[in-house]
């Protein structure tokens, strides 16, 4: 009997990772990714920083070049919109009209932009940086702009920020909260950050709130803040946070909530339907605290990496949770920002090291829970140790430049 095989919907980092995975595995039945975008898959975090800057171009952002996709026997359906799940069925509806059969489905559906809700969002000139698409607009919109506002100071704004100002624009970013990467970061490391945005050029407006895009003949002109105050622009960047592309879970009666919900194996309630990525909410050791449940949804490359990984195991008979810690980045200028575990927004903090090279320990309920690294990638290997093993770590030890770390990290319990 032929099998219909598994069957990715998103054509991302995480859709990809299942799908190179389960042939690394020696899966051997059809597998087919059903991607939105006509470009192969590729990797997303340079958009906004070497991309946009001109040191990396299309071709070098691919994940793997198409004859990986021939010789592995993955098909890629791109630029193919899925639009139902007959779960019964199990067979994926296409917006074409065509359905594909499936023996198992991977929601892989990532995450989209949250848009400005103001008058005037629609005006030439407001963008979004999201895929390869919109970075191609936005780099043609940056040789021509002459002062640009990038509404939202979290990694995505401050990463174009760096890259905008290093160009010689005039930037202003403005941020509803006090300080940048608010939700991400400690108030030690946003102070970093915010000084160094400043060295490079850039202006803020914190606890500022935009009430309009103004504009002329249909271009944006400026931005008008909640206190009356225009701040002029010719391109305005929106990065405020994206939404998890949870429709099509909802529209199959999948149980959803900021994004699909799955439990520590990657599964649905339908056994036959599993979900990895922006797109999924899961139960995370790491997330104790956070939520009132325990779960969470992570945007990372990390993530989708290692969930596409967990998930092509246990579709191979290797089955176990996920549990892999999570880890970000984020390079602004020439400073690298790293990040391992989850810390919250009021989980204390411990500086170790000085000036342009430390690291920030947080804790929660007297437990390591994160740890924020500058030019310090030691700490940030070290810190990911402690964290998947547990390993217990004080406050007063973190603190003291004398204690070693990496002996802690290394010791055999």
């Amino acid at each position: 009997m032929n099998r219909a095989g598994i069957v990715i919907v998103g054509g991302g980092q995480a859709g990809f990772q299942v799908a190179a995975s389960l042939r690394e595995a020696g899966f051997a039945d059809p597998v087919t990714i059903v991607g939105e975008e006509t470009a192969l898959p590729y990797q997303r975090p340079p958009l906004s920083k070497a991309y946009l800057a001109g040191k990396a171009d299309a071709d070098s952002l691919s994940l793997r070049p198409e004859s990986y996709l021939a010789e592995h026997r993955i098909a890629l359906m791109a630029g193919r919109v899925a639009t139902g799940i007959d779960r019964d069925a199990r067979r994926l509806r296409l917006a074409d009209g065509e359905s594909l059969a499936y023996d198992h489905l991977v929601l892989a559906t990532g995450s989209r932009n949250r848009p400005l809700p103001v008058p005037g969002a629609d005006l030439d000139g407001v963008r979004q940086l999201r895929g390869l698409a919109d970075a191609d607009v936005l780099k043609a919109a940056i040789g021509t702009a002459r002062r640009v506002a990038v509404v939202g100071a979290g990694f995505i704004g401050l990463e174009f920020a760096a890259v905008a100002a290093a160009l010689g624009l005039d930037v202003t970013v403005v941020e509803a909260m006090a300080r940048p990467m608010a939700r991400a970061v400690s108030a030690e490391m946003g102070a970093f950050f915010r000084a160094a945005q400043e060295g490079f050029g850039v202006r803020f407006a914190f606890e500022a709130a935009v009430e309009a895009i103004e504009g002329a003949d249909g271009r944006v002109t400026g931005l008008r803040l909640s206190g009356g105050e225009v701040l002029a622009a010719d391109l305005v960047l929106v990065g405020i946070g994206v939404l998890p592309n949870q429709e099509l879970a909802a529209g199959a009666g999948l149980a959803v909530g900021d994004g699909i919900r799955i439990d520590a194996m990657l599964a649905t309630a339908d056994p036959a339907i599993s979900a990895v990525g922006d797109c999924a909410r899961f139960p995370s050791p790491f997330a104790h605290g956070l939520s009132q449940d325990g779960s969470v949804r992570i945007e990372s490359v990390q993530n989708a990496i290692d969930q596409g990984r967990c998930l092509a195991a246990r579709l191979t008979g290797r089955p176990s949770p996920y549990a892999a810690v999570p880890w970000f980045w984020s390079d602004q200028g020439p400073y690298k920002l790293q990040m391992a575990g989850l810390a919250g927004p009021a989980d204390p903090s411990v500086v170790r090291g000085t000036g342009e090279a430390f690291s920030v320990f947080r804790f929660r309920d007297g437990a390591l829970s994160g740890v924020e690294s500058v030019n310090r990638a030691a700490d940030h290997m070290i810190a990911r140790r402690l964290l998947a093993a547990g390993t217990p770590l004080t406050p007063a030890q973190a603190a003291d430049p004398g204690f070693d770390l990496k002996a802690l990290a290394t010791a055999r319990t």
